[in-house]
């Protein structure tokens, strides 16, 4: 297979991820070239059939940095249709609702003159918007390699081979994968890219930095009875059901068509291998205050994704020789806002008018130096600063947490004289499942809860079944002999999609992987105990299919 020939394809800009912060950065290089008279070539690799199709978020919409993009985005026709008329946010006990009034919030949670999105929507929306100014857009298009160059600064990347079997070896369908160099690649895959973490650990571009942190986000989209819906409401929520040394929270956003996006999220640094973040979101929809809404109505859409939520203290150096890191491969989510697509936009903007200006320049394969220097000089790294101590706070409990955060944000604005840190990644959080009480979900209603399986059925999911699983281990005996015998095998639990399932075979138990569900979420590859689990990408254009998350 290493003797394969593959052809090639020059770019000035090669972006991997055809998310927000990967199309913003298209976009904007193109609008410098045309407002200069100039060409410069750009391509963007989508791993999703379709443009859109593996974006999933809540989702509550800054418009500042689309703004930023397109100051006629609303003459356009950007699909934010739905701006936020109230905003209510609830501590929940298990069968109590406690409202925090809007005057005692902080700013941060306030959302007063944002939109309530289908960010998938918006996506392709820019996809559009790229395309129309010359963006080359391969969709179906997984990038599963980094090309380097003989100094050892990125050159590209390459795609995946299609047409292998499951035994490693070419089939009647096999095509080579292709490979796209540019000057500069930018990788913008999401949180906790499967390229951007290879690149990250071979330029050690996390050195000194706090670990990345972590949550899983599990969504649903319904269809209210309209007599239940509220266009424009956002509904935050904390606490029930999970407990108070568990960091997450809950969402309901109101949008147009009588639907409503809603979903938790669970932070991964959970202790309890027993949790199971797809059930705790079932349990959610239970509560009085969130079943009022969903009685009568029918769900649409399922998806889960990972997110991160570090903060500052944990982003890595954001670029290298070759190339950058942005959006959300870099981290640049803010937790405490629960927002990031603005910050994606705004990271691809930034990176997009540095790689500009080094190829306007005859530069190619250095570090884009300007880029970090201009995101230390934005508004988005004053929001980023102001937000720094939150997660390090929650990780106190939720009550000490949020009125630690409080003080922070109403006695400091985000700016106290302090930086918390915070020394284990997710990973290492997970206790002994000896030490740990055995949690009991109940069996799915059918009406407001689900099982897994009928949902990955509503998340359009596929793959090619006679493809080598991308989920891959680095030693197929450590899921038995140290995740089920200590763990008492959280994969089984984690995964918000039925993938890891431990069997019986010849007397003799076995992790079963069922890759054909996989959702794209990336929480095996983060929660791993061991880290033992690799995500890598599968043939382009397989996963989720997503229409309006």
């Amino acid at each position: 297979m290493q003797d394969i020939e593959r052809e090639s394809m020059e770019y000035d800009v090669v972006i991997v991820g055809g998310g927000p912060a990967g199309l913003a950065a298209a976009i904007r290089i193109k609008q410098l070239a045309a407002d200069r008279g100039a060409e410069v070539s750009v391509c963007v690799l989508e791993k999703g059939s379709e443009v859109g199709a593996h974006i999933l978020s809540g989702a509550v919409m800054d418009p500042i940095a689309i703004g930023e993009l397109f100051a006629d985005w609303k003459e356009r026709g950007a699909p934010l249709n739905t701006p936020v008329s109230e905003d209510r946010f609830y501590l929940l006990t298990e069968k109590r609702a406690i409202y925090n009034p809007h005057w005692l919030l902080p700013k941060c949670f306030i959302n007063d003159g944002y939109y309530i999105v289908s960010l998938a929507n918006v996506v392709r929306w820019l996809g559009q918007q790229a395309e129309a100014l010359g963006v080359e857009i391969f969709p179906g298009f997984a990038a599963a390699e980094v090309l380097y160059d003989d100094a050892g600064a990125v050159r590209g990347v390459a795609t995946g081979n299609v047409g292998i079997g499951r035994d490693g070896q070419p089939t009647a369908n096999f095509q080579p994968g292709m490979e796209l160099h540019g000057r500069y690649t930018l990788f913008a895959e999401g949180a906790r890219g499967h390229l951007g973490k290879q690149v990250i650990r071979k330029y050690a571009l996390d050195s000194g930095r706090d670990p990345q942190t972590w949550g899983i986000g599990i969504k649903e989209v319904w269809e209210l009875d309209a007599a239940r819906h509220v266009p424009g409401l956002v509904l935050h929520s904390a606490g029930w059901p999970l407990d108070s040394s568990t960091y997450g929270g809950g969402f309901m956003y109101h949008f147009e068509n009588n639907q409503v996006s809603l979903g938790l999220v669970v932070g991964l640094g959970y202790t309890n291998p027993y949790l199971e973040p797809f059930e705790e979101f079932q349990r959610y929809k239970t509560h009085p205050a969130i079943r009022a809404f969903l009685e009568g109505g029918k769900r649409v859409a399922y998806g889960a994704r990972a997110i991160n939520a570090s903060g500052l203290q944990s982003l890595p150096k954001l670029v290298f020789p070759g190339g950058a890191l942005i959006g959300c491969d870099a981290g640049f989510l803010n937790a405490p806002r629960i927002k990031g697509s603005h910050a994606a936009i705004k990271s691809g903007m930034l990176a997009a008018e540095a790689a500009y200006e080094a190829v306007a320049a005859g530069r190619g394969g250095d570090e884009l130096t300007s880029y970090p220097a201009a995101f230390e000089a934005s508004w988005l790294h004053d929001e980023l600063y102001r937000a720094r101590n939150f997660k390090p706070y929650l990780d106190r409990g939720l009550t000490t947490g949020a009125l630690l955060w409080g003080v922070d944000q109403i006695v400091f604005r985000g700016k106290a004289p302090w930086t918390l840190h915070r020394r284990l990644a997710d990973h290492q959080k997970l206790s002994p499942a000896e030490e740990c009480t055995p949690i009991e979900y109940p069996k799915p209603d059918g009406t407001i809860t689900f099982d897994k399986l009928s949902s990955v059925f509503l998340s359009n999911t596929n793959h090619e079944e006679n493809q080598p699983a991308h989920l891959t281990l680095k030693d197929a005996t450590v899921p038995v002999t140290t995740n089920l015998a200590l763990y008492a095998g959280p994969e089984s639990r984690y995964c918000p999609a039925g993938v890891y399932e431990f069997v019986e075979a010849g007397g003799e138990r076995r992790l079963q992987i069922n890759f054909q569900n996989c959702v794209h979420c990336k929480t095996c590859d983060i929660k791993d105990p061991t880290q033992n689990i690799v995500w890598v990408a599968p043939e382009g254009g397989g996963g989720p299919n997503y229409t309006s998350m």
